[in-house]
């Protein structure tokens, strides 16, 4: 046993000192390397030159085509429209996205669709232009109004982490159906704002920002051009 030990111990070492051979073998090639190409650019300096002659008008022709391809994208964003009928059709998931979509035509760049399993209670996150956090649940009803009724219990989870969860300054409870009285009686209680299908169809079809159409929203975050 005594003599095993020290035996596995050079071996070990023997193995260390070869990486360590290796590592500096290679650093000094990639050494060696950068000084060697930093000797050729100085001594060809010119192509240097010829590279960036030919590489800025390009990069201005890329950055162009880039600012009139967004410039585009917003203007198709801004002509965004849904009609109720459209809106029903959808998937449950399809129908976030349309919400999303619709938020970001408002002018909420950052819009998300979060919605899946376990997005406890959020199924689009957006800021508006003038700071406010907004936190959506959607429930798509394929029936539209004769679809189940949104009521209380769905509020009460949307409430419970709508705010201490996300963070939301607006908490906002989206369907293409119906919302109990009960449950618009705890949406006043507890600040929490409904988009029922009849203002939801004004929304999507009007091209009015959600926050003109929705009344006691909080103050703003930052002042802007629409305060």
């Amino acid at each position: 046993m005594t003599r095993r030990r020290p035996a596995r111990q050079s071996r070990r070492k023997q193995q260390d000192d070869a990486q360590f051979v290796l590592v500096a073998v290679i650093a000094a090639g990639a050494i060696a390397l950068v000084v060697a190409v930093v000797h050729w650019l100085l001594a060809h300096w010119w192509l240097l030159l010829v590279a960036a002659v030919v590489a800025v008008p390009a990069f201005v022709v890329w950055w162009r085509q880039r600012a009139e391809r967004m410039r585009w994208e917003q203007v198709q964003a801004r002509a965004l429209r849904y009609g109720l009928a459209q809106l029903d059709a959808l998937s449950d998931r399809q129908f976030e996205f349309a919400v999303r979509d619709l938020m970001r035509r408002d002018g909420c760049t950052d819009a998300v669709q979060v919605g899946g399993q376990g997005d406890l209670g959020a199924d689009v996150k957006a800021t508006d232009p003038l700071g406010r956090r907004w936190v959506i649940q959607c429930k798509h009803r394929r029936g539209g109004e004769r679809g189940a009724a949104v009521g209380t219990p769905e509020l009460q989870v949307l409430n419970g982490t709508g705010r201490p969860v996300h963070k939301a300054d607006v908490v906002v409870m989206l369907t293409n159906g119906r919302i109990t009285q009960p449950g618009r009686t705890f949406a006043r209680q507890q600040r929490l704002h409904l988009v029922d299908r009849n203002l939801l169809g004004a929304w999507a079809s009007q091209g009015r920002p959600l926050w003109e159409l929705l009344p006691a929203l909080p103050a703003p975050r930052r002042p802007s051009s629409l305060s």
